[in-house]
């Protein structure tokens, strides 16, 4: 099928020359752009079907590069809306051990539908709790993700350390270090598509090094080699954490991940906001990834990463949104702007500009994920995952003299157009596929009957 999009007002391409066009056209056949221009398009053969970007700007769909989709759930839970991380865990996972196939669903379809409204195409997701050994949630999340249509990259992560092991999860969370590893195994031999414009991969993802064993870190790590996948965990985001990790292992957490094997391009990891000039010298060096979340480490009081200095580095940054219960949304261009903001509070007005925020968002979040020859710019030969933002809305109204940057600057609420693999999810800003109402309905009939519990 050949899909024209014409009369675009603003294309901003976010390819490597970063060109901004106007009065532009792309086309696309099936799920791959194959042109791009300027003015009236000449086409050997016409569209199937033509879309009007009249008063649009179009980008590339933003990559998120975080999340825990089912803590959707647990959004704006008053007994931990002023608790550290250390102890908001502890609260949650008292929750959290209840959830099911069908929350994990339904949770995961909430938070990819918020995200696609705010502009992503790609996401990733680190599901690293399985109450009981109910090994089949993540097969449900797998689903939920393709019955939407969003292009996923999730993780099949995993806890190892309890309580009384001297980990912070309760037993019925975690599982052995065997299980994991076999279970890590399936997960990539069943779900894990190598192919060009794939919709699903699979990485792995340890929670974190105060909820897995040494070994685990380590066989994970062998294991990903071997099978040629990314690694994932948190690293270095409270003070608490800090001390954990020199108090058990003798090591801060960056010089932890290099004792396990697991400073290499094939890592990313999430938040890196306490690090010394030594450790991003080290994550440089290994090109490792990042996953900036500043609207979680704002509400955790976690501190703000040091962005501003790791940009001018070779580590590959993208944006999180986090999971919900540390965020509270799943907004992501509202986190474009929070990110922008958070590193002008610590390193003045010229830390990071919108345009730079918006290229984390993208092409950023794409060399995290590793698929950057396939998505994160607007270019021939990518596949169609593109975003339009209706400018004639109230929030852009007198913010249009620099019109590629008024979604960040003008704090935009969601798109109006959103294709993934040249599907319209969205269009007019209303979901195509998916009944909004049903499925809120669903999820807060779920969420109220876990925190009861």
């Amino acid at each position: 099928m050949r899909t024209l999009i014409t009369d675009i007002a603003f294309l901003m391409t976010g390819n490597a020359l970063r060109q901004e066009l106007k009065d532009a056209y792309v086309v696309v056949d099936d799920n791959v752009i194959t042109s791009i221009g300027t003015g009236v398009p000449v086409l050997d053969t016409p569209a199937d079907r033509v879309v009007s970007g009249q008063h649009m700007l179009m980008m590339p769909g933003f990559v998120n590069t975080h999340h825990h989709l089912y803590q959707t759930l647990f959004r704006n839970v008053p007994q931990v809306e002023h608790a550290k991380l250390f102890d908001w865990l502890t609260f949650l996972y008292e929750h959290w051990k209840y959830i099911d196939e069908q929350a994990v669903y339904t949770s995961a379809q909430i938070g990819i539908c918020e995200m696609l409204k705010t502009g992503v195409t790609t996401t990733t997701d680190h599901l690293y709790l399985y109450p009981y050994g109910n090994n089949a949630i993540i097969d449900a999340e797998i689903c939920a993700a393709r019955d939407v249509g969003v292009r996923f990259h999730p993780t099949r992560g995993s806890m190892s350390l309890s309580k009384k092991d001297g980990g912070l999860p309760p037993d019925s969370v975690v599982q052995t270090d065997e299980e994991i590893l076999a279970e890590s195994e399936r997960v990539i031999h069943q779900y894990h598509d190598r192919s060009r414009y794939a919709m699903t991969r699979i990485a792995l993802a340890p929670c974190s090094p105060f909820s897995v064993t040494t070994d685990l870190m380590k066989q994970t790590a062998a294991l990903a080699e071997k099978e040629d996948v990314l690694i994932h965990t948190h690293l270095a985001e409270t003070q608490d954490e800090e001390e954990f990790c020199l108090q058990t292992f003798g090591f801060r957490p960056v010089d932890y991940m290099g004792e396990v094997n697991w400073l290499t391009p094939r890592s990313w990891f999430a938040h890196i906001v306490w690090a010394s000039d030594a450790d991003i010298c080290k994550l440089s060096e290994h090109e490792c990834g990042m996953a900036h979340c500043p609207a979680s480490n704002m509400r955790l009081g976690s501190g703000i990463a040091p962005v501003t200095v790791m940009k001018q580095t070779n580590m590959r940054i993208g944006l999180g949104v986090d999971g919900s219960a540390s965020n509270d949304t799943s907004s992501f261009i509202g986190e474009v702007r929070l990110a922008m903001l958070l590193q002008r509070v610590k390193y003045g007005a010229g830390a990071l500009t919108s345009r730079e925020a918006l290229a984390m968002a993208s092409m950023g979040g794409a060399r995290v994920l590793h698929m950057d020859s396939d998505i994160g710019s607007i270019e021939v030969g990518k596949a169609a995952d593109l975003i339009m933002w209706d400018l004639d809305t109230l929030e852009f109204a007198g913010g249009l003299h620099d019109p590629f940057t008024a979604p960040v600057m003008c704090d935009a609420k969601q798109v109006s157009l959103n294709m993934v693999n040249g599907k319209v999810l969205i269009e007019n800003g209303q979901f195509t596929n998916i009944d909004i109402r049903a499925l809120v309905a669903r999820q807060n009939t779920i969420a109220a009957h876990l925190m009861a519990r």
